[in-house]
C-alpha cells in the first residue's frame, strides 16, 4: 500500500512524488509534499532586543553601537533614539525612520526604551 495521497483535485490515486511536490498523472495537478508554515506561525516569531526584551510595532528603541551605513559615509551614532519602529521579517527585523533616512536594522543592535 502506497503512502502517497490521492489527488485533491480529481481524487484519483495515480500520483507520484517529483522533487518537493506530489503530481497527479491523470489531471496534472501538483501540490507540495510538505505543508508550508501558515501566516499565524510567522506572527508568532518573537523579536528581541540586545537585552532580551520583546519588541513590538510602535516601540521606541536606542542604538547600542555606532553603525556604519553600507554604501554611504553616514554613521548612525550610539545612543540615537528611534521612535515608532515597525517589525518585519528577514535578516534585518526592524524598519525605522531616522533623521538620516529610512533604515532596516538588526534587533541585536537595539535596546528598548
Amino acid at each position: 500500500m502506497s503512502k502517497i495521497p490521492a489527488c485533491p483535485q480529481c481524487t484519483l490515486e495515480n500520483t507520484y512524488i517529483d522533487g518537493d511536490n506530489h503530481v497527479c498523472a491523470d489531471c496534472g495537478h501538483e501540490w507540495p509534499t510538505v505543508v508550508s508554515a501558515s501566516a499565524d506561525d510567522d506572527a508568532e516569531a518573537v523579536i528581541k532586543d540586545a537585552n532580551g526584551n520583546v519588541l513590538a510595532d510602535g516601540d521606541a528603541v536606542v542604538l547600542i553601537k555606532d553603525l556604519k551605513v553600507k554604501g554611504s559615509s553616514t554613521t548612525l551614532k550610539q545612543g540615537t533614539k528611534v521612535k515608532s519602529i515597525r517589525l518585519v521579517g528577514g535578516d534585518h527585523e526592524v524598519d525605522c525612520k531616522m533623521e538620516a533616512g529610512n533604515f532596516m536594522l538588526k534587533a541585536c543592535y537595539l535596546k528598548k526604551v
